[in-house]
């Protein structure tokens, strides 16, 4: 039987209502915002209740009266008048049994609930498409027997389509851990997709495939590869917890990497020489670069966060891609280039209604990303070197996608993120009849306050695609898990399209912002002091926001020096 931990209060200032209650509790009892506790309603039913606020009032009529009772205020003195004293509880309705959402009398008698209930409550135990994303503990004050620990799925039908899509995650850089997290959920999806593929389940959303960026340092370059853990006792405990979550004990299967163009002069990866070599040597990597003839059409992707108002540069763009002059004879980079400069001279054989000084703005900033960098060339013939639109063109189900771009300017990451975003939207939107593209391919990028943000210039390309991914995505089968430290400066229209957000440990600031508005004022609080491996969750099948912790990765995390 469930322990009873209070009584229902309903007072003429604090009534019960069809969305809460109120209830006391003794003071010396520990609960916790998120506890989740049931009250004996009409027609044998159970109401049940999240926790959100705890007080604590005596029978003081104002702070002086308690201040005079201590003597005029001397600490070593015994009160003369003893206070009553009583703690009450804000909870929120979450559901009743049998859908009766009457007020609860008062009087009813409150307990905590059990681990099935809880489930319920939470609208856990209906999910009929599950993948792990964490884990709940329940009652940390109460007694060991009463205490609960709960795995947390999502339904993927919410998570990555067609009910619902895109995931938003938030955070302090370094103490959220965003990246883990993000991880932690692709691969339940990719252990949810093998075993579906494995067991014949024709039903099952096994058709899915991964494009993952690498943003930080080596961070995401060895997910196929098992983690080195302190000692023998945290790899059991990690092990057990990936077992009590129902994940594999393995890393990621049937990944791939791409690594920018580097030569003698200039190595443009993080990743060690050697590790680059024997990761393509093996073939399950390559070097990406990009080729004037088929890669010329991108070019706006250099000016994604350029404003350009009077769009000089969007009617250069248009001459160049169109092939109008010289520049539909060129093979190299270094052509294009010595032909732009010439378009830059006066009495140059460009377009002539655009004038000379915008010709040598556009020189400016395409010199600064193709000039000298090993990235723009020709493609040698050998099976070491390719085009990233060509690599995503035959992407496959289940497979791992990871594109490094840690180590380039900011500018190039956002053409190479521009380009990977445009690849993949056009072989959803129309593929070529030899490509059979997975059902849905699920994007990950941290920092996409980088590319979507309210900042971003109205004319930037990359941010025209994510706001179109947004949109569009779910039904195309697209779908955008993104990752920053600050949900509210990411466009509304990213936002406001993501079906599942993620909060990790947030400052104060930032939790001021509109974007929390519909946030208990007591959930905001421990926002602000979430641990690592901490997060409160909102998706669309839970009734309320979840507290939730995940296990640490189990691929390789590169240590920090």
């Amino acid at each position: 039987m469930s322990k009873v931990i209070g009584k229902v209060l309903a007072t003429e200032k604090n009534p019960s209502t069809m969305e809460e209650f109120y209830f006391w509790t003794r003071p010396e009892l520990v609960l916790n915002p998120f506890d989740v506790v049931k009250v004996e309603h009409i027609n044998n039913s159970k109401t049940y209740g999240v926790v959100e606020e705890i007080s604590h009032i005596t029978d003081s009529a104002s702070f002086l009266a308690d201040y005079i009772s201590n003597d005029f205020g001397d600490i070593h003195t015994a009160p003369i008048t003893h206070r009553i004293g009583m703690n009450y509880v804000k909870a929120k309705i979450v559901g009743n049994t049998e859908n009766i959402y009457i007020p609860v009398l008062n009087g009813t008698s409150v307990a905590i609930a059990e681990k099935e209930e809880v489930s319920a409550a939470l609208g856990l135990s209906t999910i009929k498409h599950p993948i792990p994303c964490g884990y709940l503990e329940m009652y940390q004050g109460a007694g060991e027997e009463d205490r609960v620990r709960l795995t947390v799925n999502v339904d993927s039908k919410y998570l990555i389509g067609p009910e619902g899509a895109h995931l938003n995650i938030s955070g302090i850089s370094g103490l959220a851990a965003k990246t883990s997290y993000a991880m932690f959920l692709l691969k339940g999806i990719q252990d949810k997709c093998l075993n579906a593929l494995k067991s014949g389940d024709k039903d099952a959303d096994e058709d899915v495939a991964f494009v993952i960026f690498n943003v930080k340092g080596k961070d995401l370059l060895a997910i196929d590869e098992p983690n080195v853990f302190d000692s023998e006792k945290e790899r059991e405990e990690v092990l057990a917890l990936y077992d009590e979550l129902g994940l594999s004990k393995t890393p990621f299967k049937n990944v791939h990497y791409y690594y920018p163009y580097s030569d003698a002069r200039i190595h443009n990866t993080y990743l060690e020489k050697e590790k680059v070599k024997n990761n393509i040597d093996s073939g399950k990597a390559h070097m990406f670069k990009y080729e004037y003839r088929h890669d010329k059409e991108n070019l706006d992707l250099m000016f994604s966060s350029i404003d350009d108002p009077g769009q000089t540069m969007d009617s250069i763009l248009n001459y160049i891609i169109s092939g109008r002059g010289e520049f539909g004879n060129l093979d190299s980079w270094e052509d294009f280039l010595k032909n732009v400069k010439e378009c830059g001279e006066a009495g140059g054989h460009g377009d002539k209604e655009i004038s000379v000084l915008s010709w040598r703005k556009f020189e400016r900033i395409v010199k600064k990303s193709i000039y000298n960098n090993p990235l723009f060339g020709s493609i040698k013939e050998t099976d070491k070197e390719i085009r990233i639109s060509q690599a995503l063109a035959d992407i496959k189900k289940n497979e791992v996608h990871v594109i490094d771009i840690a180590k380039l300017s900011d500018d190039m990451q956002a053409f190479v993120f521009g380009d990977a975003i445009k690849a993949i939207y056009n072989l959803k939107l129309s593929p070529d009849d030899e490509a059979n593209p997975p059902s849905k391919i699920v994007i990950f990028i941290d920092e996409l306050n980088k590319y979507a943000s309210s900042d971003v210039p109205k004319s930037s390309p990359i941010l025209r695609q994510v706001l179109d991914i947004a949109e569009r995505g779910r039904s195309l089968g697209i779908v955008l898990f993104g990752a920053e430290q600050f949900k509210s400066a990411i466009h509304q229209r990213v936002t406001g399209n993501c079906s599942t957000f993620a909060y990790g440990r947030t400052n104060a600031i930032e939790l001021t912002k509109s974007d929390y508005r519909f946030i208990p004022s007591i959930y905001k609080s421990m926002m602000a002091r979430l641990k690592q491996g901490e997060y409160i969750i909102q998706n669309p099948v839970f009734r309320s926001l979840l507290n939730i912790m995940f296990p640490k990765p189990i691929y390789k995390q590169f240590k920090s020096k």
